[in-house]
């Protein structure tokens, strides 16, 4: 085997090392992109951005709580309409029949005599 030149040498110096560099670099990647580091990067991500939503929110409500109170109870209002509407309907339909059992157990007062009319006078007078 012969002797390398002095600048075939370097070049194959400056080659190894850009092949480690590249294989680094290659590994670096590999890690990096493993699905585990992904969904782990996933998380820490949505669990940062939730923890920023709620602490938006705790700051909105401590600067309004008027209009929270009222967004909670149109919610509760708009999620409970069903079970609302029957209670309303049952309350109404109870009232109907409390007012109808009343007026069959009333006595009906008794009705007046009606007074005679002028030809039913004419006729008395005559016979």
């Amino acid at each position: 085997m012969s002797a390398d030149p002095p600048q075939v040498a370097a070049a194959r110096i400056k080659a190894e090392k850009a092949r480690a560099q590249l294989m680094e670099t290659a590994q670096e990647l590999q890690q990096r992109l493993s699905p585990a580091v992904l969904a782990q990067n996933a998380w820490e991500g949505a669990k940062s951005k939730g923890a920023d939503l709620a602490e938006d929110a705790v700051d909105a409500v401590r600067s309004r709580p008027a209009i929270a109170g009222g967004i909670v109870a149109a919610l509760a209002l708009f999620l409970a309409r069903e079970p609302l509407m029957d209670a309303a309907s049952k309350l109404a339909s109870g009232a109907k029949t409390k007012r109808k059992a009343r007026k069959a157990k009333a006595p009906k007062p008794p009705k007046a005599p009606k007074a005679p009319s002028a030809t039913q006078k004419d006729t008395e007078t005559i016979q």
